[in-house]
């Protein structure tokens, strides 16, 4: 019986360690749930509204022992912030993340629990309290939830003892119970929620994993029909027949080689874009050069659209294949855009340069397509937004942004329409390059 005692508590001991592993520690972190544009937008404005609406009715309508209108000013000013482009324009950015976790963080658990105890919490602010709980753990992670209250009960209680010396017991026992208890209830149902998203993660992988064998076992035979086809031209064919053989089969190998990585590309999206740490020294030539090599065109006169300016070689540090295929989605958007152009491709329509701008490395693919709208240019990097009505997923240029910044490089740009696109990436330089790679 001991034993079998012993055997359960290790037991539950292993399962509640690998929930921590998987829920906690490893689970993706996302400060700002449901991310979009809209939703800051109605964060900031409610911050606004909601906390000059209550100073008017706290103060006038149902008065409060206790309400201040330089705090109420300051906190609502915050929400001023949840407007600014730099943070609604990308809500995917760390630099918007931080924006939305501060402004809610002070406007809600800093900001209430510290009114709680100015006003001696009374039944107005324990029924504040507990529904600021559940709308803080609705707005942002149950992990970022968590610790912001605990810091924001921590600071509202310290700033209201210093400010009136509030002795304890002119705040009523009972409300620890009802506050622990819709704070237990808003954790449970934030963990919940993360529990949720993460089940429909996994069974959406799952989906694509299945997809991706499936695919992959055509592809292979198509690849080794490619091999067989080389082997039996390699006799008794004349030359002229030969080339035109193997150049087949080599666009077809390519085009095994494309669908590979487009499959690699959308499990990459699928799991959240988090993408691998394997990082190596790229020569940004040499890659520019084999992506072109290596690229599907689906004619001669596509791939002699296709001009490579090498201005100055560079050592950037990144995964190698994902940058690649960063590279191969903004060919393969150049290409269409060219298609839907009113006059068949030349020279020089498609262009990929390499060179060092304001101590950086430069990657710029430019096109003389259709070029991009001006009011669709600030939405092209967001998940499921595509200039290309009908066409594509709208994760393409998610992906590319995602693996740029992964690399602390930046990619930017610059369109005209009907005259044609730039896509410039930015990337910091390793200047520690092994004495192996050659400069160009």
């Amino acid at each position: 019986m001991v034993r079998l005692d012993r055997l359960r508590f290790y037991s539950v001991k292993a399962r509640l360690w690998r929930w921590l592993l998987d829920e906690v520690v490893h689970a993706p972190l996302d400060p700002i749930l449901h991310p979009s544009r809209a939703r800051l937008w109605w964060a900031g404005f409610s911050t606004i509204l909601g906390h000059l609406s209550f100073y008017g009715i706290w103060r006038s309508v149902w008065p409060q022992p206790f309400e201040s209108l330089w705090a109420r000013a300051l906190v609502a000013a915050l929400g001023l912030l949840l407007f600014l482009p730099s943070v609604t324009k990308d809500t995917s950015t760390r630099h918007s993340a931080l924006v939305f976790s501060a402004v809610c963080w002070m406007s809600l658990p800093a900001f209430f629990f510290w009114m709680y105890g100015m006003n001696g919490g009374n039944a107005v602010w324990l029924a504040s309290v507990s529904a600021m709980l559940l709308i803080y753990y609705h707005l942002t992670d149950w992990r970022i939830a968590t610790l912001g209250s605990a810091i924001g009960a921590l600071i509202g209680w310290m700033a209201t003892h210093n400010q009136i010396q509030v002795p304890p017991s002119s705040v009523p026992d009972e409300n620890v119970l009802v506050i622990g208890f819709a704070w237990i209830v808003a954790f449970l149902l934030g963990a919940s929620s993360a529990n949720l998203r993460r089940v429909r993660q996994i069974n959406t992988l799952s989906a694509m994993g299945v997809m991706a064998h499936e695919l992959r076992t055509p592809l292979a035979t198509i690849n080794i029909m490619g091999d067989v086809l080389r082997s039996l031209v390699q006799h008794g064919v004349p030359e002229d027949k030969r080339k035109q053989v193997e150049e087949l089969s080599t666009r077809l190998q390519n085009l095994v080689r494309s669908m590979n990585r487009q499959i690699d590309t959308q499990i990459s999206n699928a799991q959240l874009l988090r993408l691998p740490h394997e990082k190596s020294p790229i020569m940004a030539a040499e890659l520019v050069q084999d992506v072109v090599s290596d690229y599907p065109f689906r004619s001669q006169r596509e791939r002699d659209c296709v001009q490579v300016h090498i201005r100055q070689d560079f050592c950037f540090v990144a995964p190698r294949q994902l940058f690649a295929q960063v590279l191969t989605n903004l060919v393969k958007n150049a290409l269409h855009a060219l298609a839907s152009a009113s006059r068949a491709p030349v020279a020089g329509d498609l262009r990929l340069e390499v060179g060092v701008h304001r101590g950086k490395g430069r990657i710029a693919v430019s096109d003389n397509g259709i070029g991009i709208a001006h009011g669709q240019q600030d939405r092209i990097f967001e998940p499921f937004f595509s200039s290309q009505s009908g066409a594509g997923s709208g994760l393409g240029l998610t992906f590319c942004k995602n693996v740029v910044e992964a690399a602390q490089g930046t990619i930017s740009v610059h369109a005209e329409p009907n005259v044609g696109a730039v896509f410039m990436i930015d990337l910091p330089l390793n200047l520690n390059t092994p004495p192996d790679y050659p400069h160009t």
